[in-house]
Parts: structure tokens; C-alpha cells; sequence
């Protein structure tokens, strides 16, 4: 000290204050120092619980994709029935569980088309609209083409929900919490999934049918009270009313004028503002350009090695997989146990995601769904030789086929049946995102359909075995590609991942030691891997180390 008990100092971070120093200050000066972190804090991250109201609202849509997904493991056995009130064979079975698939890509295009267009709030409400009147129609069927047609219907409002309540999600969220939240799609469907198991294995099909209507009739109520994204309203040149969703998004303490005016400048970059609405030409060049395609590409394969993994076939048929993998269990008590393994690890894999990131989760799935379909496959080879024996041999080891229908779940849930959902919410550019995203979730849809469609005839030309093993090379061929093509998002921004795939930057990896937050050519900081800014260098040593 100068001789004097104490100095001024001025706190730089916010607003002026006077503080004292020394030993009787030592606790003011803590003290101070603690508010002003609390502070800042408070001005960079806005209110979570907010957030995650917004997120869970956006994803109840989400359940009744789970329902549609469940619902054709507990009515075909149900329809199959020597007392059913509308028989039906194995070809129009398989209609029943894949034509949901049908509807659903036509859903998911419209979806793209209405989400840029008119917003991500009204797209959301405009989904659960032929959603309830499908549910309606199954409940009221009198014979197979009425469950067709609802079948359809619901596909066609599941195909409708999937982007905009993921990319709703991602925009209304942060970066801190995006990638949990963005999961409670997954998590939804899951939840869906569940629902129907247990409410399948106690009531007929039609009771299930009207239950089922609830979902998408609370969907629509709750959404009306939502507000739209504040990317979207930015990208319409509509800054106040991106302000105002922004308040009712982050809480009063937040700094929403900083975060409006990074989108706009972001925007104003990317000419996502310049126009209200996009010509048939630039959105056709927006289409081609890097930053649309390479993810594209990217999640497009994505979605069909995870589909081809098994997934959703051991999904819609799950009540005639556990009656045929010969164990002494009662199918409808592994039909529920397994729904409820896959709503748990859904949870798991979104806490997870958070922590360890969208690739080694990805990792763990592929190898998971490998080894469990092989060894599967390798079961059934084996039950297939004890059937056709002379005399006919008893199987053994009965546990071994549900073990790995259920390790399959358990792997496949933390990965595939969350992370490429969610990076549709991240990878795509801001003034595509919506079309795009109903691009991705089209061709996602598509391949269900081929999956779960082409799954009869597969058993008849490969056997159930050879079907199985087929889907576990898929898995392990879908690592390889996932191994060298899929980045990282974990932590970073939108905007971030948005300069990637455009070239602006570099990488998205964690910057070389010694590189202190290097730029690249543009002058843009690239960030750590945990999505954490360097440390900030003095002005006179703000460049780069050797």
C-alpha cells in the first residue's frame, strides 16, 4: 500500500463502483467480486427453467411419433387373432406397421416448406391437426382400409412434427443446455413407445386409439401459448418481437440486446435477413451450397445405417420377435420392459450427451447394435437348426436372444435414436434450416419405411437369422463412416458450426496447445472443445505464442 489504509479501485465489468482494499476491505472486496461473477453469469446465461419449459412444450408432439411407432407391435398380434373383429394375413400386417412410414416423408417436406414460411410455432400447431383426426379414424375403424388411412394420417402429422420441434428447440435454447433438450425429442418418442406397450398389453387396439388423441390435442393447446423463435423473427426483419421472445425466454437479468444483435449480425453475414422470403434461385443456390450439403450428406447416411441397424424393427415388431426368439418369457412382459429400458437410457443418453459429446455416444451405439444383432442372428441360426431337427432338439440358453434385444436397446438408445435428431437442429444454415431439416427427417422416414416394410420378405429370403446378422454389418460399416466423416458439436454455437461447413473456419476441433485462441483468415476465434473461450491475453501480448 501508499501509506493509506485503503485505494479506490473501479470494477470494469460492471457498472462503476467503488470498492475498498486492505485488511479491513478484504471481505468487501470478496464480497464484491463474488456479485459481480453472479452478475455476468446472469447476463450470459438466461433462466433455464424457462428454457426447458419451451423445449418440452415443443417436444410433447414428439410422444405421439413414439405412439404411432409402438402402436403396430400391440395391434397386429391383436388383429392376428383367431376373435379379431378385422382379420388380417401377414401382407396386410406388414401394411399395418409400415404405411405410418408412408405418410411421414410427405410430412416431413411440408413441414420444411411451413416451418421457413410461416414460422416454427405455427408449424408446430399445423402438425397435430391430421394427427387427431388419424387417431379418430383408427378408433372408429370397421375394417383394415380405415386403419390404413389413419395409419397414414399419423404418419403423415409424425413426419410433420420432427424438424420444427427439434430446430424449435435449438433456437430457443443455449448452448449449455441445447443438446440435452434438443434429446427430449428422442426422449418423447421413447416415452411414446412405452405407452403404448403397457397400454397394448391390458386393452383392445381401438380403446388404445382413443388415448392416444390426447397427446396431440394438448400439443396444439400448449403451443399456442409458446413464443416463436427469435432466430426466425430476426431472419424476418422483426428485432423487437425477437426482443420480446427472447424476455419471455431468458428472463429480465439476461443481456437479450446483445444476443439480438449478434443474430443480426450473424443474419446481416449470412444474408439470411435480406429478404422477407427467399426466390426460387437463392434458395436453390442455398440448397447446393457447402454449408446445406455437407451435412446433408452427413446425416442422410447417418439415418440410414442407424435405421438399417434393426432399430425400428425390433421396435414395430417387437411382441412377434420376443414370441419366435423361443424364450420362456411372456412376450407382452418383454414388449414393456423393454419399452421402459428404452425410455430410461433415452435419458440417460441425453444426460450423456451433455458430458461426452454426439461422437463417442455414436461409437458406443454402433458397436453396441453390431455385436447384439450378430450374436442374435447367430441364436436364431442355431434355434433354426434345433426346430428342424428329427427329432426336433429343445433350445437352450433362452435368455441369450433377450439379453441381446435388450443390450441392442439399451446401446442404440444412447446414440443412434438421439444424436442425428438432434444435430439436425445444429448443423444446417439459418435460412434453410427448416427446409432442409423436413429434407433430412423425409429421407429418415423413408428409410423406416423400407426397413420395417421389407423385413417379412427379408426373413423369407434370408431367414430371421440371416436378417439380423445382415443388420449388425450395417452397424459396424455405419461405425467406419461415423468414425472419419462425423464432427463434433458438443458446446459449440450455431453459428459456429455454421462457419464450418461454410469454410469460414477451420475446424471445430480443440485448438493445438499454445494456440491461445488462434483465428483463422477471417479473424474469427475459434473455441475450445468443451465450447469454452481461451483465456483473454493483455492487450500488449494479444497475439499468437510461438
Amino acid at each position: 500500500m501508499t501509506g493509506k489504509d485503503s485505494v479506490v479501485l473501479v470494477d470494469k465489468d460492471t457498472m462503476p463502483k467503488i470498492v475498498a482494499t486492505g485488511e479491513k476491505g478484504a471481505a468487501a472486496v470478496t464480497l464484491a467480486t463474488v456479485e459481480s461473477q453472479h452478475q455476468n453469469k446472469a447476463a450470459e446465461r438466461g433462466k433455464a427453467l424457462r428454457q426447458v419449459i419451451a423445449a418440452f412444450i415443443a417436444n410433447i408432439g414428439t410422444i405421439n411419433t413414439g405412439l404411432i411407432f409402438g402402436f403396430s407391435a400391440v395391434v397386429i398380434p391383436q388383429l392376428q387373432a383367431p376373435d379379431s373383429l378385422i382379420p388380417v394375413d401377414e401382407s396386410q400386417s406388414s401394411w399395418v406397421a409400415s404405411l405410418s412410414a408412408i405418410g411421414t416423408p410427405i410430412g416431413c417436406l411440408l413441414s420444411g416448406y411451413v416451418m421457413d414460411n410461416f414460422g416454427r410455432k405455427k408449424a408446430l400447431i399445423a402438425t397435430q391437426i391430421p394427427t387427431i383426426i388419424g387417431w379418430i379414424i383408427i378408433a372408429c375403424a370397421s375394417n383394415v382400409g380405415m386403419i390404413y388411412a389413419g395409419r397414414v394420417l399419423t404418419g403423415f402429422g409424425s413426419g410433420m412434427v420432427g424438424a420444427p420441434a427439434r430446430v424449435y428447440t435449438s433456437e430457443v435454447t443455449q448452448p449449455h443446455l441445447r443438446g440435452m433438450l434438443c434429446a427430449l425429442a428422442s426422449t418423447g418418442i421413447s416415452l411414446g413407445v412405452l405407452i403404448q406397450y403397457t397400454l397394448g398389453a391390458f386393452t383392445t387396439w381401438k380403446f388404445l386409439s382413443g388415448v392416444s388423441v390426447i397427446v396431440p390435442i394438448a400439443a396444439l393447446l400448449l403451443m399456442l401459448l409458446m413464443p416463436e423463435t427469435p432466430n426466425y423473427l430476426v431472419s424476418k426483419q422483426k428485432p423487437e418481437k425477437a426482443r420480446r421472445s427472447l424476455a419471455r425466454l431468458r428472463g429480465s437479468s439476461y443481456n437479450i440486446d446483445r444476443e439480438v444483435d449478434q443474430l443480426q449480425a450473424f443474419a446481416a453475414k449470412t444474408n439470411a435477413s435480406g429478404k422477407k422470403k427467399l426466390s426460387l434461385r437463392e434458395t436453390v443456390q442455398a440448397l447446393v451450397h457447402p454449408s446445406c450439403l455437407k451435412p446433408f450428406a452427413i446425416l442422410t447416411i447417418y439415418f440410414m445405417m442407424y435405421q438399417f441397424s434393426g432399430v425400428n424393427t425390433i421396435t414395430f415388431y417387437a411382441v412377434e420377435i420376443f414370441r419366435d426368439s423361443g424364450t420362456t418369457m411372456d412376450k407382452n412382459t418383454c414388449t414393456i420392459l423393454l419399452g421402459l429400458v428404452r425410455l430410461i437410457f433415452t435419458i440417460i443418453g441425453a444426460i450423456l450427451l451433455r458430458r461426452c459429446g454426439r461422437r463417442p455416444l455414436t461409437f458406443i451405439s454402433g458397436f453396441g447394435c453390431g455385436f447384439t444383432m450378430v450374436g442374435l442372428g447367430v441364436y436364431l441360426y442355431f434355434k433354426h437348426q434345433w426346430d428342424t431337427a428329427v427329432p426336433p432338439i429343445e433350445p437352450t440358453a433362452t435368455w441369450f436372444p433377450v439379453a441381446c434385444i435388450f443390450i441392442f436397446i439399451t446401446t442404440c438408445t444412447l446414440g443412434f435414436l438421439i444424436v442425428p435428431w438432434v444435430m439436425i437442429g445444429e448443423l444446417y444454415p439459418m435460412k434453410v434450416r427448416g427446409l432442409v431439416g423436413g429434407f433430412t427427417t423425409c429421407m429418415a422416414h423413408s428409410f423406416v419405411f423400407i426397413v420395417v416394410k421389407t423385413y417379412p420378405f427379408l426373413t423369407h429370403v434370408l431367414q430371421r437369422h440371416g436378417t439380423f446378422i445382415l443388420y449388425g454389418c450395417f452397424s459396424f460399416a455405419g461405425t467406419v463412416f461415423f468414425y472419419l466423416c462425423l464432427p463434433e458439436t458438443k458446446g459449440k454455437t450455431l453459428q459456429e458450426i455454421e462457419d464450418y461447413f461454410s469454410g469460414r473456419t477451420k475446424t471445430l476441433k480443440k485448438a493445438k496447445p499454445g494456440s491461445n485462441g488462434q483465428q483463422d483468415n477471417d479473424g474469427q476465434q475459434l473455441l475450445l472443445a468443451n465450447g469454452t473461450k481461451p483465456a483473454v491475453l493483455s492487450p500488449e501480448k494479444n497475439k499468437l505464442l510461438p
